[in-house]
């Protein structure tokens, strides 16, 4: 036990801080899962996994409170694993180490799983509660959400009765959540042609770090560097001045996390090492100066190394740079209907060299399906003109705003009361797994809330401590009111 459970309040937080000591990685749920069932079996509760491994639990209403219609909470288990290259933390067995700092928690170097561990926390929390008013309840946990909403998508939604659900997966106080972007992934897989390395050259390590990262859909309107992206086009400018042989090159860790780092090792003649490296700096420097103010600790790193076995062809490897150079990264189109909403937005990924190929991983995502389909059409032509097969994964649904929901109304009355204040009205650029849950369970009515999460699937992810109080009283109050009706 750590200084967490001693948090406020409590029933949620001592829940959350079992939880920083499980593994729970996407598609490495099994322990977490199995931690939610010996809860429900605790406390007495019917308990249901599905093919795939979501959860449902349910519980009936408090005394008086049977009539009322059933609502559904939701979460989801899994949590992206992030974190800093010098940080020594194994992630299918290490336990996360909370830090206090100030009027928030984070973790030592990693992500802290607060997305979605707090929106967990609190439905356990009720599933134990026994001095709470609520109607019945029915309490979802889902799996493998983080790469690319899995559990959702192959739930067995007749294990549902409810037709309202309170989605707790939103990252913002003070805000409701009635609509989300749908999205989807695609794969480039670029062949890629070897021989071994010139005589008399010298082999060089490159690290572009330091760097921000971040959600790919909470933070892609905040312009923040793709480290992937740009140590590429640094290198492509060094070759017009100073040729070299790429012989590997990779970054990103998740499909819907901004990279933070990126890798390549280069091989050039002996005498052409420093004016590399000096040549490499300038490109850097002129990009550090260009993301001053959103990535101020973006760092260079450049070494000698141990000689590589092999380098890719010249042209093979100018294609590398010039693909990972052309793809689209960040906003592509804000959204016509809503202020400051992203309408449509690209994430390059992930690079990594598997075999005698390169691998780049980019998630898409956008509120109308067209747009989708146009976004995800561009990356496959850039891909096929440079010579990749692409492969497309199944897109998701997005969610589309009803302002007419009798939960919102519930929600922001009670916001209003409990909180006293008027929350705003908001959709998100990120997937919620609302629109595939409503696509599975025809006329489910939704609204999504949560505490303050800043910076997730980053190892600078937080969550405002006093928000999270804020957040439980906001839900279990919901709950309440809901049972009146």
């Amino acid at each position: 036990m750590t200084f967490v459970a001693d948090l406020e309040p409590k029933s949620l937080w001592a829940h959350f801080d079992q939880i920083l000591m499980i593994p729970r990685g996407s598609k490495n749920e099994d322990k977490i899962r199995r931690h939610v069932v010996a809860i429900a079996e605790r406390s007495g509760l019917d308990c249901r996994v599905d093919t795939v491994g979501n959860v449902v639990v349910k519980k009936l209403a408090s005394a008086g409170c049977e009539s009322a219609a059933t609502t559904v909470l939701q979460s989801h288990l899994d949590m992206v694993n992030e974190k800093n290259s010098d940080v020594k933390h194994d992630f299918t067995k290490d336990p996360l180490k909370p830090v206090r700092d100030g009027e928030y928690l984070t973790a030592d170097g990693t992500t802290l799983g607060s997305d979605n561990g707090i929106g967990v926390a609190a439905m356990l929390a009720i599933m134990e509660a026994r001095d709470m008013t609520h109607g019945p309840l029915e309490f979802l946990f889902t799996i493998d959400e983080e790469t690319g909403l899995v559990g959702a998508s192959e739930l067995d939604a007749s294990m549902l009765d409810g037709k309202q659900l309170l989605n707790l997966d939103t990252e913002e106080e003070g805000a409701i959540y009635v609509g989300c972007a749908g999205g989807g992934d695609s794969a480039l897989t670029l062949p890629l042609k070897f021989s071994p390395p010139p005589p008399d050259s010298k082999t060089l390590s490159i690290r572009l770090h330091g760097m921000k990262g971040g959600h790919s859909g909470v933070d892609i309107h905040l312009q923040r560097g793709n480290a992937i992206q740009l140590l590429a086009r640094a290198l492509s400018a060094t070759a017009l001045e100073v040729p070299f042989s790429l012989s590997t090159i990779e970054g990103g860790s998740a499909h819907n996390a901004i990279p933070r780092e990126a890798f390549a090792t280069i091989v050039v003649g002996d005498s052409e090492a420093t004016p590399f490296t000096e040549r490499l700096q300038t490109e850097v420097r002129q990009i550090q100066d260009e993301f001053r103010t959103a990535e101020p600790g973006m760092t260079l790193e450049v070494s000698g190394t141990e000689p590589s076995a092999e380098v890719m062809s010249e042209d093979a490897g100018a294609t590398v740079l010039r693909l990972i150079d052309a793809l689209p990264h960040g906003v592509v189109s804000m959204s016509y209907d809503i202020p400051d909403l992203v309408e449509t937005s690209n994430n390059l990924a992930t690079v990594k060299q598997v075999e005698n190929a390169l691998v780049i991983g980019t998630s898409s995502r956008s509120s109308v399906a067209t747009a989708l389909a146009g976004i995800r059409q561009k990356i496959r032509a850039i891909g096929e003109l440079a010579g990749a097969s692409v492969e497309e994964g199944n897109a998701y649904p997005g969610w589309k705003p009803d302002l007419d929901s009798h939960v919102l109304q519930v929600v922001k009355r009670v916001h209003m009361s409990e909180l006293g204040s008027e929350p705003e009205i908001k959709a998100i650029h990120a997937g919620l797994e609302c629109g595939i849950i409503g696509e599975k369970a025809s006329g489910m009515d939704m609204t999504s809330i949560g505490p303050q999460i800043e910076f997730p699937h980053s190892p600078d992810e937080r969550v405002k401590i006093n928000s999270v109080g804020d957040f439980f009283r906001l839900l279990t109050s919901t709950l309440e009111e809901l049972a009146k009706a």
